[in-house]
């Protein structure tokens, strides 16, 4: 069974095309013309074991807003697709991640609810050109694609590099457990029979 998503998004602000493949090794070539938003974006997804290939381009010179929640939009559609019918799926995983004096906690339900609880404070500080806010527009865009209840809690912050490469980290090993293959699992993991 492939459980690979290929999605493109256009709008007058964003052009944005995906590819990834749950049952991957983690591979991540990532182009968004932010770099700081490319780091964090391949080692999620280098964490989480699911492959992504993925090149946007936005109105930049307006600032990063359109590109992050779009590009969060884009791999949340890719990854509803690669998902599938959800059947033999894990799906709940969380996962507690330090990054030196930082500490990021993220839970996942692949539930078919979209719902997001950010809590993570951070310096205004900027990272390159990406404001660290945006992270929240990023998850929020995911979240509402491919329909899951995330919830990501930065329990000890530090500097803003480091606690955002806790929170994506986190959230890419959390990733990695709901999406697993349970052999057990006979068909989709809810009691109501559909998800």
């Amino acid at each position: 069974m492939s459980r690979k998503g290929q999605i493109e998004r256009k709008t007058r602000e964003t052009l944005i095309s995906v590819s990834l493949d749950l049952d991957g090794s983690g591979q991540a070539g990532v182009s968004t013309g932010l770099p700081f938003f490319d780091h964090m974006l391949e080692l999620m997804f280098r964490h989480a074991l699911i492959d992504l290939d993925m090149e946007a381009s936005g109105d930049l010179e307006v600032d990063g807003h359109h590109t992050v929640e779009d590009t969060g939009l884009a791999i949340g559609a890719a990854l509803l697709q690669a998902l599938g019918d959800k059947r033999g799926l894990t799906r709940f995983a969380s996962s507690l991640v330090p990054m030196d004096e930082c500490l990021a906690e993220v839970a996942i339900d692949i539930s078919g609810r979209p719902h997001l609880t950010y809590e993570v404070a951070l310096e205004p500080e900027p990272l390159g050109n990406l404001d660290p806010a945006l992270a929240k527009d990023f998850f929020q865009g995911l979240v509402n694609e491919a329909e899951l209840t995330l919830h990501i809690e930065l329990r000890r912050g530090g500097g803003v590099h480091h606690s955002l490469e806790a929170v994506f980290k986190a959230a890419g090993r959390a990733l990695k457990g709901a999406v697993a293959i349970d052999p057990r699992v006979s068909g989709v993991p809810s009691t109501k029979g559909k998800l």
